[in-house]
């Protein structure tokens, strides 16, 4: 199937936030859907990914009265790192709780436990009323480095692979990461998920710096849509009352130069600070985006097709 669409679930960053003053660009912590060649990848488990889980669940019954016969869920979720707020959906993602289903966590845990581990002390058990090995699915979780790849061929299992060599097929999926560690604790995974020469870049929690990160931009060279965070505007960036650097986030200014170095057509906007309202967003995508068509604000419920 060739497509590759992208859906913003939550696009808040920090935590999530319930107020109707929020209600343009949403509350929801981040979380984005991608369908592309036939797989279902989510990036990052925030509380977006709630409403992914929901809509799934309604397709998986309505493909048939009897629970034996419906098509399973299958999915792929890439985790960016194990902060709170891309993660605190996670255990509400209903398909987690159906046997037929079958979901791969790809990431990079702590050195000390590694994902599965980490997943089970912060997301389940005491947290949760359910501990990890209690889910129902068919569950299986995997640790990556860079120098690694995930392939996704038609009809099989991905795969962790060496992108060293690696053949890829005009029907596969290739899923490349590399990690930065400007974002504390423990830095941050970017990918980039590459299909039929087209291609989509995930930064979110991706601190820049001014003039660029020139590894990250060949990482995202000619990248067909860039997700880059954008916590902040340049001047909270740089409040000489509370500053932000060094807090792991990126400016409008930094996203927009990374775009330019990279190349990239388009440019989202992403994981906006809890405390802009939709006032404030407003007046932000005025000034950023008012006089560029691939520049542009992501908000809860956008699609953008790729291909």
């Amino acid at each position: 199937m060739s497509e590759f669409k992208v859906k913003f679930r939550g696009v808040r960053g920090s935590f999530p936030v319930a107020n109707k003053n929020f209600l343009k660009f949403g509350g929801n912590t981040s979380c984005v859907e991608v369908n592309v060649g036939g797989h279902l990848i989510i990036l990052d488990a925030g509380t977006g990914i709630v409403s992914v889980g929901d809509e799934l669940m309604e397709k998986y019954i309505a493909s048939s009265v009897e629970p034996k016969d419906r098509k399973p869920i299958l999915a792929t979720i890439l985790v960016s790192h194990i902060h709170q707020d891309h993660l605190l959906g996670l255990t509400f993602f209903k398909p987690l709780h159906i046997n037929s289903t079958k979901v791969m966590i790809w990431g990079a845990g702590s050195v000390e436990q590694g994902l599965a581990k980490d997943l089970s002390a912060l997301v389940f058990g005491k947290t949760f009323p359910l501990d990890l090995g209690d889910v129902a699915c068919g569950l299986d979780i995997r640790d990556i480095e860079e120098g690694q790849a995930i392939i996704m061929r038609p009809g099989k299992k991905p795969e962790l692979v060496l992108l060293d060599g690696l053949d890829v097929g005009d029907e596969d999926v290739l899923i490349t990461f590399y990690k930065s560690y400007v974002h504390p604790q423990d830095g941050v995974m970017i990918y980039k998920i590459t299909y039929k020469n087209k291609s989509l870049v995930y930064a979110t929690d991706k601190e820049c710096y001014f003039g660029g990160d020139k590894k990250f931009s060949r990482f995202a060279k000619n990248c067909d849509l860039l997700i880059h965070d954008a916590q902040y505007t340049t001047e909270d960036y740089l409040s000489p009352y509370s500053p932000k650097q060094g807090y792991g986030h990126s400016t409008y200014d930094m996203a927009i130069e990374v775009m330019k170095q990279a190349n990239a057509k388009h440019l989202a906007f992403f994981h906006y600070d809890p405390g802009y309202d939709d006032v404030r967003l407003n007046r932000i995508k005025e000034y950023y985006t008012s006089d560029s068509k691939n520049i542009f604000m992501a908000y809860e419920g956008l699609e953008f097709d790729i291909m």
